[in-house]
């Protein structure tokens, strides 16, 4: 995806919209059992991005607090309607969202950097060869490219 890219996105039933206005810094695939307790699902597939360049297009999301393993919460953000998980915060850390790639119109268009907490991967789940995966989490400044790393950074820095 291009940097000055945007994508649009949504939930379910069609209340709230939202586009992101370029591409993500970086893009998760968490194989954590929380993740899978929250989805219903093997996985979740997050689109790390500076919160400055996600845009509410329609609609009123509303934010639920959750609690983490760390202690730290998790602030979900949802439809109010139809209560689709849009993107999440972690950490108090509000100038970063982790957008749901699932909730955008193509969801294709973006592939995991990494794949994380794969020690609790569902064991009938096989990776494709050669992918980045870790057993928990990871230290950004070894993983991500440098670029993501100045972006990251700076959101950090206006929070």
């Amino acid at each position: 995806m291009a940097e000055d890219a945007e994508m649009d996105g949504g939930c379910t039933c069609g209340a709230v919209r939202y586009r992101l206005h370029g591409a993500p810094m970086f893009v998760h695939c968490c194989h954590c059992t929380k993740c899978q307790t929250e989805t219903g699902s093997a996985f979740v597939l997050n689109a790390l991005i500076e919160a400055d360049r996600v845009e509410v297009r329609q609609g009123s999301p509303e934010t639920v607090p959750t609690p983490t393993d760390s202690g730290r919460g998790q602030q979900i953000t949802r439809c109010p309607d139809c209560r689709v998980a849009l993107w999440s915060t972690y950490g108090g850390r509000e100038a970063i969202r982790f957008v749901r790639i699932g909730t955008l119109d193509d969801p294709g268009a973006l592939t995991p950097d990494i794949h994380i907490y794969t020690r609790s991967k569902l064991p009938w789940l096989r990776l494709p060869e050669g992918v980045t995966a870790v057993d928990a989490y990871y230290d950004p400044q070894t993983m991500w490219p440098a670029a993501s790393l100045a972006r990251r950074n700076a959101a950090l820095g206006r929070m």
